[in-house]
């Protein structure tokens, strides 16, 4: 059965830095192309951060210089490090794996920034 769990959401003034955490369960993680998205209030979900089973990534615009994901496959977890955070990355981030051709979802984390 596949899990995720995130952790690390929390309330940080503009330029402030978090990291957060996506703990997966099952035997599916180094399989899996491991993502973050975003969903600010009364937005749809976007993708922010997605990285390969061999590690390649990729960022949204938005994001680009600001956030970093990594993964650790003996830990079985994802990170997002966000650095210089904005008013505008405040929402729920959630984390996503995409494993033979689904995709699983955790509960979210709340992210919010305050100016």
């Amino acid at each position: 059965q596949v899990q995720l769990v995130e952790s690390g959401g929390d309330l940080v003034q503009a330029g402030g830095s978090l990291r957060l955490s996506c703990a997966a369960s099952g035997n599916f993680f180094s399989g899996s192309v491991m993502g973050w998205y975003h969903q600010a209030p009364g937005k749809q979900r976007e993708a922010v951060a997605v990285i390969s089973t061999g590690g390649s990534t990729n960022y949204g615009t938005s994001v680009k210089g600001r956030f970093t994901i990594s993964r650790d496959n003996a830990k079985n977890t994802v990170y997002l490090q966000m650095n210089n955070l904005k008013p505008e990355d405040t929402g729920v981030y959630y984390c996503n794996a995409f494993y033979q051709d689904r995709a699983y979802w955790g509960q979210g984390t709340q992210v919010t920034v305050s100016s």
